[in-house]
């Protein structure tokens, strides 16, 4: 029997998966297969049952009785004619088998013995075969009608019309010799082989009437968002592009229209599912209009983000569709526009549905060995810290990535823990964000309130905007709470995560990360831990597993400790002091590195907001060995621990001291030493800066002669605005951006640069480039040149 079916439609195809498909298509041929059995065992029990019926004919009960009374009288004759004894046994049995067979209609009722004394699963299976009714093969199976059976007075009749039925290894003979003719057709009428060039340009027509489909759709949906909801669904659609000639790109295409859509037709809250008592309600058909738009918009959100994780857990498991439409290759590129699409979603919809979903998938790729996938991800979620203000968004990726470093066993990259430190938790930004949320309400004035309104509308206004001040106070109140919990609750979970790879995973290359967020967080970190992570600071520094980076952040975690809140307790951080003095002389003096801004914020944090607790041995000593580093790096670091310097001749008395060449007190400077507090440093002196006043680097030369006169703050030995106005921190890094670290165009100890910042910077203008190196060469001969006159009158002398 032929399947009436219709094929399923491409739409609905779509809703499933191509594993779904399959696996419905083996159960519907299974399904067939055993009705169809089931119906030919049918049809033939029944066949055989009235080919028995009819064969067999019935006789009346009275005839019967004759029958029986003149057989036994046979069989007594017989007897007596034939004794049993000379009988074969087989014989024997055979009849007595053959006496028990007799039909129910021709039995003597009134015999008490079994008919089937044999059970038919004892019968052989030859004796079965042989009951089996013989018929040709050309012999065409009959399918019978049943009709009303006929009772006339021999009994009751059975009625039946025979139906030729065509067997179904007939149809699909039939259904074989058919194909075999259409392929045949197909094989003399072969397609024509297209050359190169017409095979790119029917690419590029069919690639520009999927781009022409896609924007129209795009600006339909977005022109009447409310109307065209369901054409989101057609675009969506395009995501299983079957053509492989150009799904990748179509494909691409559609998901950034998509991703678009979504960012511009979204609304700024979210849609929460309907109740029952909702959804039975009637209401008015703008709001039943505005149900059905916000119902299809999440519903194909969900399957738009649903589609786009299959495309990046397909690339990830190289798994390749059966339909073999894209490459595997391919799906490398699918996959990174799916990640710009989620990250994208990540920042612009953090209010919106599904919202948790995403920072699922994008904290685990923050991992991914692809570097333009993770770099990708990473700044996603730097920019949703940067741009939260209340923290819901905040907590949640703190929370997911907490619970990855944990079950990766802390087996992550750096970067995935220096997100941290983008968190938007400080108190001043908590007060003036609490401000920024509070709704501000604008009340009438006395003169406007006396012109407009009547005695009793005053008096009902001046009550109703009491009212109205009392409720914004609240709502502010509970909005500041509300975030101070939120902040607090995050930076509980970035502790738990940094106290545990401290305890745990101290080899690990996270540990620079860890150390670098608690020198940020210090300040907002319990006074009860104080102690002990202090101690544990200090023993990593003491360990010497660490690096000079590592080093440098445990000291600049431990003064943010006690520059905060730790200045109540009575700890004497001598051993850092120490530590960094000894190691000052360690940073990179022929390239550039961040070491040196780190350094600086420490002497920031240990000087200039410790200032009361630094005796003035130390300041002369670091003072002292600051100048010596100053004459070996780049001019970037140069400057900016010469403003440092500056600080400290500002900052402490007495610093004029090492202006002077007349020793102070008993002993001589060892500059070997690596005890601040021991080495003498007041009976040295700063005879680094006259090196420095000829330095190449002009504002070099500027800071050196101005430490020189002693650091006014007025006067004609004072700095410009520009440079006086300024940390030594901001000094550093604006000369970096500016690209002011160049070795000069003679030869040096220090190997030469093969770049210079003249040649990094575009924005600089090609003459201007020429005329300040040959300005600079320029310079530098002459100063060598005095400097060689210098040294050869000295030596004379």
């Amino acid at each position: 029997r032929k399947n009436t079916k219709r094929v399923p439609s491409f739409r609905k195809l779509l809703r499933t998966s191509q594993i779904k498909l399959d696996n419905k298509l083996k159960n519907k041929q299974f399904k067939q297969k055993s009705a169809a059995k089931k119906y030919r065992k049918e049809q033939k029990k029944l066949r055989e049952a009235v080919r028995d019926a009819i064969s067999r004919k019935p006789f009346p009960l009275e005839e019967c009785k004759k029958k029986q009374v003149a057989k036994k009288w046979e069989e007594k004759e017989e007897e007596v004619a034939l004794p049993l004894d000379m009988m074969d046994e087989d014989d024997l049995k055979l009849m007595e088998d053959l006496a028990q067979k007799a039909s129910f209609l021709t039995r003597d009722l009134s015999s008490n013995e079994p008919v089937h004394i044999k059970k038919r699963k004892h019968e052989s299976v030859i004796e079965k075969y042989e009951k089996v009714p013989r018929r040709l093969q050309t012999e065409p199976e009959k399918e019978l009608i049943h009709l009303l059976p006929i009772k006339d007075k021999s009994g009751i009749i059975p009625q039946a019309v025979e139906k030729p039925v065509l067997s179904v290894a007939h149809d699909e003979e039939e259904d074989m010799e058919q194909d075999m003719e259409e392929a045949e057709d197909f094989n003399e009428e072969p397609l024509p082989v297209l050359t190169p060039e017409e095979m790119a340009a029917q690419r590029r027509q069919k690639l520009q009437e999927r781009k022409m489909h896609i924007a129209a759709l795009a600006s339909a949906i977005l022109s009447e968002p409310d109307s065209n909801i369901k054409k989101l669904k057609e675009l969506r659609a395009m995501l299983m592009e079957q053509d492989p000639n150009v799904a990748v790109i179509v494909r691409k295409l559609v998901m950034v229209s998509l991703m678009e859509i979504f960012k511009d037709i979204a609304p700024s809250y979210k849609i929460r599912p309907l109740t029952e008592a909702e959804k039975a309600t009637k209401v008015k058909k703008e709001t039943q209009k505005l149900r059905e738009f916000e119902e299809g918009l999440v519903s194909q959100y969900k399957f738009y983000l649903e589609n786009l994780e299959q495309t990046i857990k397909d690339w990830k498991q190289r798994k390749l569709k059966k339909s073999n439409v894209i490459s595997l290759k391919a799906y490398k590129g699918l996959a990174e526009v799916a990640v710009k699409c989620l990250c994208e979603l990540l920042v612009a919809l953090p209010h919106f549905n599904f919202h948790n979903n995403i920072i699922v998938l994008i904290v685990p790729l923050m991992n991914d060995p692809s570097k333009m996938i993770s770099e990708l991800c990473v700044e996603a979620v730097k920019k949703l810290f940067k741009q939260d203000k209340l923290g819901y968004a905040s907590l949640g990726i703190v929370k997911v990535i907490s619970g990855l470093v944990r079950g990766r066993n802390y087996d992550v990259r750096p970067e995935v823990l220096k997100v941290f430190l983008h968190l938007r938790i400080k108190e001043v930004e908590l007060q003036k964000d609490s401000e920024d949320i509070a709704p501000k309400k604008k009340f009438m004035t006395y003169k406007e309130k006396r012109k407009n309104l009547s005695r009793m509308q005053r008096k009902w206004k001046k009550a109703e905007e009491k009212l109205e001040r009392e409720l914004l106070e609240a709502e502010a109140s509970e909005s500041k709470e509300k975030k101070l919990k939120l902040h607090t609750e995050t930076l509980n979970i970035v502790f738990v995560t940094y106290f545990r790879i401290l305890k745990k995973a101290q080899k690990s290359p996270l540990l620079p990360a860890v150390l670098e967020g608690l020198a940020k967080f210090a300040h907002l970190i319990n006074v009860e831990f104080f102690d002990d992570l202090l101690i544990v600071l200090h023993s990593l520094i003491a360990s010497g597993d660490l690096s000079y980076r590592e080093s440098l952040h445990c000291i600049l975690s431990a003064f943010h400790i006690l520059s905060g809140q730790g200045d109540v307790l009575n700890i004497d951080p001598m051993k850092f002091y120490t530590h960094l003095y000894k190691t000052l002389f360690s940073l990179h003096a022929g390239g550039t590195n961040e070491d040196i801004g780190i350094v600086l914020q420490c002497l920031d944090v240990m000087f200039a907001k410790r200032r009361k607790q630094v005796s003035q041995q130390r300041a002369l000593a670091f003072l002292k060995r600051l100048s010596i580093l100053a004459l070996h790096v780049l001019p970037n670091s140069s400057v900016g621990i010469l403003a440092t310097n500056r600080v400290f001749m500002q900052t402490f008395p007495r610093m004029d001291l090492l202006l002077d060449n007349e020793s102070q007190g008993s002993g001589i400077y060892l500059p070997e030493l690596d005890e601040p507090e021991h080495c003498n440093a007041q009976n040295t002196a700063l005879w680094e800066l006259h090196l420095l006043q000829r330095h190449y680097h002009p504002t070099v030369q500027k800071f050196a002669s101005h430490l020189i006169a002693g650091a006014p703050t007025e006067g004609s030995g004072a700095l410009p605005l520009d440079l006086s106005q300024r940390s030594a921190t901001e000094l550093f890094e604006t000369y970096c951006m500016k690209g002011m670290t160049f070795n000069p165009p003679v030869a040096s100890v220090a190997p030469r640069r093969k770049d210079t910042f003249l040649q990094r910077d575009s924005f600089v203008d090609e003459e201007l480039n020429k005329q300040l190196q040959q300005h600079i060469s320029e310079t530098v001969s002459h100063k060598l040149l005095d400097f060689a006159k210098h040294l050869k009158e000295s030596s004379l002398a």
